[in-house]
């Protein structure tokens, strides 16, 4: 019989607790493995031990803004998928300075549904 396929790694980075919890428990009920960390900082520190197949960051937060976490986890992980989201208007131009460094992330607008989140998960590249 073969082995399960191991479940995808998903990290969650947003330093609102309540959020990065709650996606990673729907995540973990819906067939990921997801951790949750608060920081951008950290997400930075968890990545290369975990090894996430997806990294999912808020793109605002106090230390490290989810952009620039995206960027230095994709350095150490080239193939991971990115999905940020945010729900504040300053995205905008740190999403433009990203692209100007030839990075395109996808960003959701929150608050994001579940089944919304679930939905592009499945699809995101």
């Amino acid at each position: 019989m073969p082995e399960p396929s191991p479940k995808p790694k998903v990290l969650v980075a947003d330093d609102e607790r309540v959020i990065a919890d709650t996606l990673a428990m729907i995540l973990n009920q819906s067939g990921f493995e997801a951790r949750a960390v608060y920081t951008g900082e950290k997400a930075l520190e968890l990545a290369p031990e975990f090894k996430p197949e997806m990294l999912i960051s808020d793109v605002i937060m106090a230390d490290l803004n989810g952009i620039d976490a995206a960027i230095k986890i994709r350095e150490l992980l080239p193939s991971i998928k990115i999905l940020l989201f945010s729900g504040q208007a300053a995205t905008a131009d740190l999403l433009e300075k990203a692209r100007a460094q030839g990075y395109d992330f996808e960003i959701l607008a929150k608050p994001v549904h579940p089944q919304d989140l679930l939905n592009k998960l499945r699809s995101v590249k």
